[in-house]
């Protein structure tokens, strides 16, 4: 009986957590035009989210971002990781480069826009992709060098003895005893990009807005049931992406 009532603010826990996910789905299936009445169930909020225009070029938009940002933190990120574990012991270095993971969303972002109003650049969807990119390197990076600190050295020196240059060791050896944690990390940066409204509003142009600014103005003037539709399959993505994520990092654990 104790160990029931010691159990009891574990799961209130989850509850506080869960509950207003839980009924923003319940509500994308409401037939009431309402979000605060239940008028019995139904998915025509959903068709109704697949035929707005604003809605379905904002996801377009978002997905340009968050594809061609993925490959840039995926590839710079994974480069920077094995530098850091390979070539240097510096202690500055790796928290310079975790950096933009931990500042906040709004420093960065005002630095990012300085930094364009600075070299007088243009706003827009390029500008959104650059911002992701470094916003996501930093993730990328944590989560391939986590992968490298646990790895055995062991196969790359023996490729070295047998004659293999360093791209080779790297191509053959090294690459793909990363891949899982390469993989884990771009779906963590590819996730964070689709999600991430703070950094997109002050860097994007005004005539290219992302989903998550798109949201944010039809929101300013009220929730309604085809927002809560679009929460919940942005809900669904995000947490398919980020328990394939995890997976895929409990199996480079388990290969470390």
């Amino acid at each position: 009986m104790r160990k029931r009532w010691a159990c009891g603010p574990f799961w209130l826990t989850y509850l506080f957590l869960y509950t207003p996910i839980a009924v923003l789905v319940l509500m994308s299936f409401n037939k009431a035009d309402t979000p605060y009445s239940w008028g019995g169930f139904g998915t025509s909020w959903y068709g109704e989210l697949a035929r707005d225009e604003a809605i379905r070029q904002g996801l377009v938009n978002t997905l340009i971002v968050a594809a061609g940002s993925t490959a840039l933190a995926t590839v710079l990120g994974t480069l920077l990781a094995v530098g850091l574990a390979r070539h240097t012991r510096s202690r500055a270095l790796v928290a310079l480069a975790t950096l933009p993971a931990i500042l906040p969303d709004l420093v960065l972002a005002i630095g990012l826009l300085a930094f364009y109003s600075a070299i007088q650049a243009t706003l827009g969807l390029h500008s959104v992709l650059a911002a992701h990119t470094v916003f996501g390197m930093a993730f990328v990076t944590t989560v391939v060098r986590t992968r490298l600190t646990h790895a055995d050295t062991s196969l790359e020196e023996a490729s070295r003895d047998l004659g293999a240059g360093p791209f080779t060791t790297f191509a053959r050896i090294t690459l793909p005893t990363l891949m899982p944690g390469i993989v884990a990390g771009a779906l963590l940066a590819f996730t964070l990009s689709i999600d991430e409204f703070v950094i997109a509003f002050f860097t994007a142009g005004p005539k290219e807005p992302t989903l998550p600014i798109v949201i944010y103005s039809m929101v300013r003037f009220g929730v309604t049931p085809e927002i809560n539709a679009l929460a919940t399959v942005l809900l669904a993505v995000s947490f398919t992406v980020v328990i394939a994520a995890q997976r895929l990092t409990r199996l480079t654990d388990s290969i470390g």
